[in-house]
């Protein structure tokens, strides 16, 4: 496997700015999620590692070695997307063992079936190998998407949104079996997604990017826990953070203009009047959605709680973070 490194990178597909000198490294058998909404450039850092576009200025590395004018081929990468992919006239058992029998690969047909017979116990597909791709289910052909780029044993793998189709407990299940793919194999792993789940439970290292720009580039809990913008902020965590104005509690730091608090960050039982507007129980914890100062805000609380809406709390702050008014962290 291999580290993989952007200097300076941008793109822009006419007036629009896709990526804005995206600066970052991703080291050697981590699992890095890059982070954001529709349109931060996700997919696009993507493209340009894999070799499906080029990019403006900048250059991309892949093991200490530059990918300027190589092939999505030359690369050694794996890719997923989004969309399954498959070829619908080919079995699963077909459709895992195409990319090892590629003529630069030249894999033995004993070796072939060993791999393909492996990736698919790891999946749970084993039971579906001699079935038509178009004879599975959503969760199915995606698992064989999956499964197609783990049969290789390339220097990177990149992953698009390769869960969000699925339903919940499918999703829930192929995040466990992923990271543990990945932890197990050592493998360098850059996967997109907007969901800020996926990123907190697989991630070693997250990428939060905004309008073509990466804004902040650390662990998931160095993300949470030190947030460099409102931005950033909100891009981890559920429920989201709160963001109020700064005064709303007291005076904040000079410069700043909205404060910001953790659900759980928010103190009950002391300090100053809120109303509960609605109470949301989860099973192990509730959520209390409260009206402060005619502001909203969301804490959460002992999943046995008794408080019902209308019921007076007192909350206060504690740990909170203070922004400007660019939404840049202050104090």
């Amino acid at each position: 496997m291999a580290e993989v490194s952007l200097s300076g990178v941008s793109k822009s597909f006419g007036s629009d700015v896709a990526l804005s000198d995206v600066t970052m490294t991703v080291p050697d058998g981590s699992f890095v999620v890059l982070l954001g909404p529709t349109g931060a450039g996700k997919t696009t850092v993507l493209r340009m590692v894999s070799g499906l576009d080029t990019p403006d200025a900048g250059q991309i590395s892949i093991g200490g070695r530059d990918m300027s004018g190589l092939t999505p081929a030359q690369r050694d990468v794996a890719m997923v997307f989004q969309q399954y992919s498959l070829y619908p006239h080919l079995t699963v058992r077909q459709n895992l063992e195409f990319p090892l029998k590629s003529p630069v690969l030249r894999t033995p047909d004993a070796a072939i079936a060993k791999k393909v017979g492996e990736v698919a116990e790891v999946l749970q597909i084993s039971h579906k190998l001699d079935n038509k791709a178009t004879a599975l289910s959503g969760g199915e052909m995606q698992r064989v998407s999956i499964g197609r780029a783990l049969v290789r044993n390339p220097s990177v793998y990149l992953m698009d949104e390769p869960l969000s189709s699925l339903d919940a407990k499918l999703r829930s299940d192929l995040r466990v079996e992923l990271k543990s793919i990945q932890a197990h194999s050592g493998a360098t792993l850059l996967y997109v997604t907007h969901d800020q789940i996926e990123a907190m439970t697989m991630a070693t290292h997250v990428g939060v990017l905004d309008q073509g720009r990466l804004v902040q580039f650390g662990t998931p809990r160095e993300i949470y826990e030190n947030p460099v913008s409102v931005y950033a902020a909100s891009r981890l965590g559920l429920p989201r953070i709160n963001v109020l104005p700064a005064d709303i509690f007291g005076h904040g730091p000079t410069g700043a203009t909205t404060i910001g608090l953790r659900p759980e960050h928010i103190v009950q039982g002391e300090g100053e009047e809120s109303m509960v507007q609605r109470v949301e129980h989860l099973g192990d914890q509730t959520r209390l959605h409260l009206v402060f100062r005619d502001h909203d805000l969301v804490t959460v609380t002992d999943a046995h709680t008794t408080l019902t809406e209308g019921d007076i709390v007192r909350i206060r702050p504690e740990k909170p973070y203070y922004f400007d008014a660019t939404g840049a962290r202050v104090g």
